[in-house]
């Protein structure tokens, strides 16, 4: 479904065109929502006609509020499934209760996405995979697209684009941005997204990696930008390719209690040391589950020289709205 049939349905549950256009955000996003950014996305002060609206969402029974201890912030949270039935949704995560950490970060997703109006946003994993497909159509295989696998073969499940995170259309088939949220000062994860999405960036002519920092990481900045040059900047020489894949396997072979020889022992050590970095551990996470393809791939200049034109650039943005109040969220579960 497109987002124009979405709010289409919505309306035919009895809301206006603005209230539709919201909550399909909402649902496709995050599934909880404060009253300021109802009042930021149609463009009202925040006042009774904005509070009176999520109001009877939960007199309706579509959504649940979740006050602050000290009652100076509420959070409502969009669970109905008829709703999210009618947006093409009925199994969505976002229905389900959450811990009050992972509503704060569904927060400030929502808060990028609304800082962006005009940008049509990919959301969920269908609309992205049908996105891509259509617009480049041949350039682009099945096994390009960003995917974690689980289980040994043939029993295989592939999941396309696991990350829930907005990939806005800046021009389809040309440019586009893709958004990421910070959660720790480790960049572990950051790198494991930047690998999934690598082979999907080089068949994107003009693309922006926007990392999106809570305020209370705003220390880890610099880690931040250093980790997206070092993952789409810099791409691995051969010989370490070749170290690299001795490594995993030498490291797979530990885990599984088989006994190196002799010989190799120390240069296990020296290959520990010198792979120990973020980047690697990422790796071999892929590694695991895709094979020596991911370190073909990232022996690719295809990235580097993007960046270098500048058709492909990231950035840091340190999300200026405080969430810590939120902390104290009462009835999240």
């Amino acid at each position: 479904m497109t987002f124009d049939e979405r709010v289409a349905a919505l309306k035919g549950e009895g809301f206006t065109e603005r209230q539709a256009a919201f909550l399909v955000t909402v649902m496709l996003h995050a599934g909880v929502c404060m009253v300021r950014q109802y009042c930021a996305f149609a463009g009202i002060a925040h006042g009774h006609n904005a509070r009176e609206f999520l109001a009877r969402l939960v007199e309706r029974r579509i959504a649940t509020a979740y006050t602050s201890a000290h009652r100076r912030a509420r959070l409502y949270h969009i669970h109905h499934r008829r709703l999210y039935t009618a947006i093409g949704e009925p199994h969505s995560r976002f229905r389900k209760p959450l811990p009050v950490a992972r509503a704060i970060e569904r927060l400030m997703m929502l808060d990028a996405v609304l800082e962006q109006p005009s940008l049509p946003w990919l959301a969920t994993e269908q609309d992205k995979w049908t996105h891509f497909m259509r617009a480049f159509g041949t350039a682009l295989t099945v096994e390009w697209l960003p995917q974690l696998r689980f289980g040994t073969p043939p029993d295989v499940t592939v999941r396309y684009f696991p990350d829930r995170h907005p990939i806005g259309v800046v021009e389809a088939g040309q440019a586009y941005t893709f958004l990421y949220l910070a959660t720790k000062p480790s960049t572990i994860d950051l790198h494991a997204f930047l690998q999934r999405h690598a082979d999907l960036l080089r068949t994107i002519p003009r693309w922006t990696v926007r990392v999106l920092l809570p305020p209370h990481l705003v220390g880890a900045r610099e880690t931040y930008l250093s980790a997206c040059q070092q993952e789409l900047g810099v791409a691995i020489r051969p010989l370490y390719a070749d170290e690299l894949r001795w490594w995993f396997r030498a490291r797979r072979a530990q885990g599984e209690t088989r006994a190196l020889a002799a010989g190799d022992v120390q240069r296990c050590a020296k290959a520990a040391r010198r792979f120990a970095r973020p980047r690697y551990q990422a790796l071999y996470r892929s590694w695991c589950m895709l094979g020596d393809y991911v370190i073909d791939s990232v022996m690719s200049p295809v990235l580097a020289n993007a960046i270098e034109r500048r058709t492909g650039q990231f950035e840091c943005e340190v999300l200026a709205r405080p969430y810590l109040h939120l902390s104290t969220l009462v009835g999240t579960a």
